[in-house]
């Protein structure tokens, strides 16, 4: 199950990157970074309350509240970053080298996380970051 919401999370990613470079034009890219944090805050408190999840939040550990704090700063930075690269550049360019997100977070979940660090991922990590280079020269 994790495969399809990961593959529905690549599809919808992608749509994001279309539909900010089109919606964009024209407006201040962290005036539309607000816009659209705005709209994901309202559809994830949606989901929050229509799946009865708000009962949990009592139970989070201090911790977790830190990560999830950093987690969503992280996130601020990366949509603030995002819509100015988006905006001044072209989507075609912008978007791999953002994917590039996929080889440091190999690199962090190596370090940090103790993940194993397998021949695949190394070769994975090499031909995504060999691919973004050829993408965008």
């Amino acid at each position: 199950m994790w495969f399809i919401f990961a593959l529905l999370s690549s599809i919808f990613a992608a749509l994001t990157s279309i539909l900010a470079k089109v919606g964009i034009d024209g407006v201040n890219s962290n005036l539309a970074t607000a816009i659209r944090t705005v709209v994901v805050v309202v559809m994830a408190w949606f989901m929050v309350f229509i799946t009865g999840a708000q009962g949990g939040m009592g139970e989070i550990s201090r911790k977790s509240w830190i990560f999830l704090v950093l987690s969503g700063l992280a996130t601020g930075a990366s949509w603030l970053c995002y819509y100015k690269a988006l905006q001044i550049g072209e989507a075609s360019k912008v978007v791999p080298i953002d994917k590039l997100s996929v080889v440091i977070t190999l690199v962090l979940a190596f370090v940090f996380l103790h993940e194993q660090l397998t021949w695949k991922s190394v070769a994975g990590c090499v031909l995504i970051g060999a691919g973004t280079l050829l993408m965008v020269i």
